[in-house]
């Protein structure tokens, strides 16, 4: 399984060996603006969730901290999103993620296009319980690399998706907040007419009252053709 380590503004360090991990998806706070977004991906051939939100289980070594992912095609793209961690003795850390999608594989099922690439994971960590009063606040961006030109993709609040606390009690619920487990939230909206489909990633979530960052980058590099 993947284990990752994250530095938390302390200074100190905490590993946790990834057990499971789970990713939301049309997990936004305005359930109006859900069923919206799920018309307009039936549009694109999409199929739609049974519920929403859904919740989507990964293979836990799609958990990573890198700052290369490997495609097989040009029709994948990144998603900015935050991350529940549960660590040792049920800690519960914030972090930046960025879940990365085969859109080609999307249309036959999001649950196979989500176990298609990674869930890229940042290196630093705020505990839940100094950030939560505030959750609604932190921001979160991302920008796209096309030819080293970065764009801003996508940019908005947590205040746009349902919070840490509504998965906690999700996961408790199911008997899953168990050190190892990492829940990915679902994204917020994409500017039109930026290419998604794009040579680097970068994502952050920010506090302003804090005056902290959490960031991560990665490239997105094609593999070989294949033989046979």
């Amino acid at each position: 399984m993947a284990v990752l380590t994250f530095e938390l503004p302390d200074g100190s360090t905490r590993e946790v060996d990834v057990v499971q991990v789970l990713n939301a998806g049309y997990a936004g706070r305005s359930q109006d603006d859900v069923a919206a977004h799920v018309a307009e991906l039936a549009e694109l051939g999409v199929p739609g969730p049974s519920v929403t939100p859904a919740l989507y289980p990964v293979s836990p070594y799609l958990a990573q901290q890198t700052e290369r992912v490997a495609v097989q095609h040009g029709r994948t793209s990144g998603e900015a999103e935050w991350a529940l961690v549960v660590a040792e003795g049920g800690e519960l850390l914030l972090t930046a993620a960025c879940d990365h999608t085969d859109r080609d594989l999307e249309v036959h099922g999001v649950a196979w296009s989500k176990n298609a690439g990674p869930d890229v994971l940042a290196r630093r960590a705020w505990r839940l319980a100094d950030v939560e009063s505030r959750i609604d606040e932190i921001t979160l961006r991302a920008w796209v690399s096309h030819d080293g030109t970065e764009t801003e993709i996508q940019a908005g609040t947590l205040a746009e998706l349902l919070t840490p606390g509504y998965w906690v009690d999700v996961l408790r619920s199911r008997g899953e907040l168990t050190p190892g487990t990492v829940l990915i939230s679902g994204t917020i909206p994409m500017a039109p007419g930026v290419d998604q489909f794009a040579d680097g990633w970068r994502v952050e979530l920010a506090d302003p009252a804090g005056g902290d960052t959490i960031g991560l980058a990665y490239d997105v590099r094609p593999m070989p053709q294949p033989i046979g």
